[in-house]
């Protein structure tokens, strides 16, 4: 684990010497992780028959592509926060429950994205069966995720 420290050692650095630093990051981490669960939300909700004034395909692409840009800002400034105490992280129980969490809501979201129920429901279809399954597996991972997240300074 040592290879760890050595390589998040330069960015670690800076942000414990500039704490302003720190608190950017970490803002940017709650906001991205704040778009990425709302986005999500109200998608799956939206999949499985919730929200039915707004409309489905167009909904389904724009929170779609709001999820994916806030989950690649989520990832890229929790690095930035991982990198002050990448030891401490990586044998944290929390830690490594969020991040198989954050892994496996991102294969189901990759899976919706490449299905042929995702194609036919943005031309026009209602969610089949097996989307409005991924809906709920998505509201139950993403929720599990950021309470995994919250847990990480408990333990």
């Amino acid at each position: 684990m040592e290879w760890l420290a050595i390589l998040t050692a330069p960015v670690g650095q800076a942000l414990i010497r500039w704490p302003t630093l720190y608190i950017f990051a970490n803002a940017s981490h709650i906001l991205s992780l704040a778009m990425l669960i709302g986005a999500s939300v109200l998608l799956d909700l939206r999949l499985l028959g919730g929200l039915a004034r707004l409309p489905l395909a167009e909904t389904a692409v724009t929170l779609s592509r709001v999820a994916a840009l806030a989950l690649g800002a989520t990832i890229l400034t929790g690095a930035l926060l991982f990198s002050v105490r990448p030891l401490e992280y990586a044998d944290n129980t929390a830690f490594l429950i969020k991040i198989g969490l954050v892994f496996l809501g991102t294969m189901n979201a990759l899976a919706v994205r490449a299905s042929r129920p995702w194609a036919a429901l943005i031309a026009g279809a209602s969610p089949a069966p097996a989307l409005r399954l991924a809906a709920a597996a998505s509201l139950a991972i993403w929720l599990a995720a950021m309470l995994a997240g919250r847990w990480i300074g408990f333990l």
